[in-house]
């Protein structure tokens, strides 16, 4: 089987260069992918992260479709409970309208990173408990089904924009049962990530979207000459994963070097090594194998990449190599 393989950039910081550089950074790097023969280009929501540029998905993805011309653009995800499902529906009815047949909607739970962040939001934990009815809203309104009588959400109304759901444990019984292609990472380990995975195929309903299961399995992933090469492109990100889980602030990303030569704790320097453990990254004949049996074993139809660093040129020269070792191809000008 050889999967489909994706980008999902969040609009990393990058110490130095600022909000607006990280925003303009990804649609340029949304160019440089598209032309290395990638699948789909999706970016994220994250609100009040000082290392993280990406709070506005619909908009970000309005301007990466409009300076690409092929790939599919979408949102991995949209945080759906920050939202009311009519204002998502005719925000992406819009983005179908403009970029027919380019645009995919990416749906998660999150309500937020910190609870000044919820609040800002107006939004509790609670908020997230009904993920499942606000999916509901959210599709019955593209199809014109929508419980308010007279309101119609244009030009959403009729579209086809596929959905798909992020989702750990209990998420993928929702996906299933909706019929949704379930987007999965391995956060909490592989065993949980083919758990969840089995009982998403097991549960699987057939929908208008899907007939069949379409699993994404979501990693980092890095291709450099060496093993140690490739592991100092994943430090930034996993650094900056392993701060914030001490400090509750996801931090612009920093260099390497600069990163290696802190003074950590010992518990923080576990983290780090379990994080980039977590992650794929080394030679092309290393990542081969290590991504292949990632593919085997959860039997994944999609692979969608999420490597950020540092040095933003060392990322493209990673994500060409991908390209390279997948067989991806340039599409035709």
């Amino acid at each position: 089987m050889t999967p489909r393989i994706s980008v999902l950039d969040r609009s990393p910081v990058r110490r130095g260069r600022g909000t607006g550089a990280a925003l303009r950074d990804t649609v340029a790097f949304a160019g440089e992918i598209e032309a290395l023969g990638y699948h789909r280009f999706w970016v994220s929501e994250h609100h009040g992260v000082p290392g993280v540029a990406g709070s506005a998905p619909a908009v970000l993805a309005a301007a990466v479709a409009s300076a690409t011309g092929r790939i599919r653009v979408g949102t991995g995800g949209v945080m759906l409970p920050n939202h009311r499902p009519l204002v998502v529906a005719e925000q992406f009815g819009v983005l179908d309208a403009l970029f027919p047949g380019r645009i995919d909607l990416g749906l998660g739970r999150s309500v937020g990173f910190t609870g000044g962040v919820r609040r800002a939001l107006g939004q509790g934990k609670e908020a997230a408990g009904d993920f499942g009815g606000q999916v509901r809203e959210l599709l019955a309104f593209f199809r014109g089904e929508a419980e308010y009588p007279g309101v119609h959400a244009i030009p959403a109304e009729g579209r086809r924009v596929p959905a798909f759901l992020l989702a750990t444990g209990s998420g993928a019984g929702l996906a299933a049962e909706l019929g949704l292609p379930l987007v999965i990472a391995p956060v909490r380990g592989e065993r949980a990530l083919l758990d969840a995975v089995a009982r998403y195929r097991g549960e699987f309903r057939s929908s208008d979207q899907l007939t069949e299961p379409y699993v994404v399995v979501s990693t980092a992933v890095a291709v450099a000459d060496s093993a140690a090469a490739a592991r100092r492109l994943l430090v930034p990100e996993a650094w900056a994963t392993v701060y914030s889980r001490g400090h509750g602030v996801f931090p612009p990303l920093s260099p390497p070097d600069e990163i290696l030569a802190l003074p950590m704790t010992d518990r923080e320097r576990i983290r780090l090594d379990q994080v980039l453990d977590g992650q794929i990254g080394g030679t092309p004949e290393e990542v081969a194998d290590r991504l292949g049996a990632l593919v085997a074993a959860v039997g994944a139809d999609e692979v969608l990449v999420s490597t950020s660093t540092y040095d933003q040129s060392a990322r493209v020269e990673s994500f060409a190599a991908l390209a390279e070792l997948a067989g991806l191809r340039a599409p035709a000008v």
